[in-house]
Formats: C-alpha cells, structure tokens, sequence
C-alpha cells in the first residue's frame, strides 16, 4: 500500500503530516511535564519548555499554508530552531534536577526524532521543484 500523501505548501489539512502530529504530541508532553516543575526560580524554565515545544507544531501549520517551497522551508527551519532550543531546554532540566530523568530521556529522544523528520521535510521542499505539485509521504 503506498504512503498517503499530502500537497507541501499548499498542504488542505496541516494534521495529516506525520511530522505535524508527532510535534503536537511532544507539545502536549512538555507541557505535562513542565507544569509539574515547581518553584519560582524555574518559571523561565517553564515558560521556555513549554514556549519552544509549542513552537514546533505552529511554525508547521503556518509554513503549510505558504505559496511557494522556499517559504515553506523558511518555517521548518524556525521549527528546527525551536526544537535544538527545546532540546537543551530539557537538558538544563535533567542537568538541575526538575524533571525525572524518564521523563528528560523520552522527551528528548522524541524531540531528536521530531527534528529529524523536519530535516527530511526540509530537504524535500527545498530539493522539489518550484510547482506546488508536490508530494510528501504523511505517513
């Protein structure tokens, strides 16, 4: 059976990219996790875990609705960006000891996966002609 597919910059509905609905799930973690840090003195760290993992997901849904690749490209690579900035958001939390470290190591493989997956993207866009033709497995 063929991968289903969806039109990259142009993509009708952003929730059929399998890297879009990986991303949301790794937000939604975070934020579990994250608002279980307690204390003051780590609100900032809170805030950014949670501010960098949502940031994945919706430079996606706003990269999908742009009118040419290289746009499109722009927006992944800011959710590239949030993801590194997401990763060693969660190292600083493993590193001092807020979070658990099960929680640390899954969020930051899933984290490592999530950026992989945009570098894929990434190149697809960038590597496909400049019609908005073309296909991206979502699956």
């Amino acid at each position: 059976m063929p991968p289903r597919v969806a039109y990259v910059w142009g993509v009708s509905d952003f929730k059929k990219l399998k890297v879009w609905r990986k991303a949301h799930s790794l937000a939604l973690s975070v934020r579990r996790v994250a608002r279980s840090i307690r204390g003051a003195d780590n609100a900032s760290l809170r805030n950014q875990l949670i501010r960098a993992a949502m940031s994945i997901p919706t430079n996606i849904v706003e990269g999908t609705g742009q009118k040419t690749g290289k746009e499109f490209a722009r927006f992944i690579g800011i959710a590239l960006n949030s993801a590194s900035e997401l990763e060693y958001h969660l190292i600083m939390a493993r590193d001092d000891r807020v979070i658990k470290t099960n929680d640390v190591e899954s969020l930051l493989s899933r984290t490592i996966e999530v950026r992989k997956m945009l570098h894929g993207l990434q190149n697809a866009v960038l590597a496909s002609p400049r019609t908005p033709k073309k296909h991206v497995p979502t699956s």
